[in-house]
């Protein structure tokens, strides 16, 4: 009997990890599905690139109010909700963004991406938690896993998004097409996953909390700039690559959504062997040596002018990106 029952909780746990694989492309499908569209956006908007840029600021900003306020949901609701909560965010940011973008809004577009990031960011923080739960009871490293399927979902979005410029198929369509499978997927994946983790109970006496003070050291400091540096490398391809192909380089719009693609399909692929190389060359060789690469690219990208030479050029930046 007892057997039976650790079985059963095997599957359930197994089932809850192969769900959260696919909630985890999720976000990657809808984020990179944007931007694969951010140039031929542009255009229909008819702005300018610093006002792009202050509708991009939109998704900013609503990233970090969401990964600033996933902590207090989770506590008051859970993982699960916080889940289901950021992908109605997401649906309902991407559909408003299709709308404003055929009714040419630009004051809508940067609202429905702030609405968007708020959903992109709390579900960056309710997946990891979780993620890091399953990945415990398991008793398996998962998490790279889980944020691999995140780079295949990114993927996804950028051959959708190629694949819809190709055709010439109108962005709200693709939109509201993206979101009625989300929709979907959604439905069927949500009660595969457990309720109530990182939930806190509530308890009717008050604790005090002790309050620790962080000793500012050189290494942390170093880290974080390290880390700022590398974010900002991915955040601005992932924002301006293909806008950078169209009027830096007078690459067609389907062009720049094709040099997204590859960008996407190499820090994918990176990721996925990244365990492979930090195991044999050391995390310090292979900080250096993607330091260098993602150098290289933008350079390549900043100051070359042949197609396949900026390709090359791409393909160095996602490396060292991812």
């Amino acid at each position: 009997m007892e057997k039976y029952s650790a079985d059963n909780h095997t599957k359930t746990l197994r089932a809850s990890r192969n769900a959260l694989f696919l909630l985890f492309a999720l976000p990657g499908v809808a984020f990179a599905t944007w931007i694969s569209r951010t140039a031929a956006t542009r255009d229909m908007l008819a702005v300018s690139n610093a006002e792009m840029g202050w509708i991009l600021f939109g998704l900013s900003v609503g990233s970090i109010i969401g990964l600033l306020s996933a902590s207090r949901f989770i506590d008051c609701k859970g993982a699960r909700d916080v889940i289901i909560g950021s992908m109605f965010f997401m649906i309902v940011g991407l559909i408003c963004l299709g709308i404003n973008i055929y009714f040419v809004s630009s004051m809508g577009a940067f609202s429905s991406l702030l609405v968007f990031g708020v959903g992109y960011g709390l579900a960056e923080v309710a997946l990891n938690v979780e993620g890091s739960s399953i990945e415990q009871k398991l008793g398996t490293t998962l998490l790279p896993k889980f944020h691999g399927f995140f780079s295949v979902g990114t993927l996804v979005g950028a051959l959708s998004g190629t694949a819809a410029a190709s055709l010439h198929i109108p962005i709200l369509y693709q939109f509201l097409t993206i979101s009625v499978v989300f929709v979907l997927l959604v439905c069927m994946l949500y009660r595969f996953l457990p309720h109530g983790t990182g939930k806190k109970e509530k308890s009717g006496n008050k604790r005090r909390e002790k309050h620790t003070t962080l000793r500012m050291e050189k290494k942390v400091l170093l880290i974080g700039l390290f880390v700022l540096g590398m974010a900002f490398a991915e955040g601005s391809a992932n924002d301006w690559l293909p806008i950078v192909m169209v009027d830096g380089h007078e690459q067609s719009i389907v062009a720049g959504s094709i040099m997204y693609t590859i960008f996407v399909l190499t820090m994918t692929l990176t990721r996925m062997c990244s365990s492979y190389f930090l195991d044999r060359f050391g995390r310090v060789a292979v900080v250096r040596a993607t330091i260098i690469m993602a150098v290289i690219g933008i350079s390549i990208v900043i100051f070359g002018s042949n197609s396949y030479f900026l390709a090359f050029g791409v393909v160095l930046w996602g490396i060292g990106a991812a």
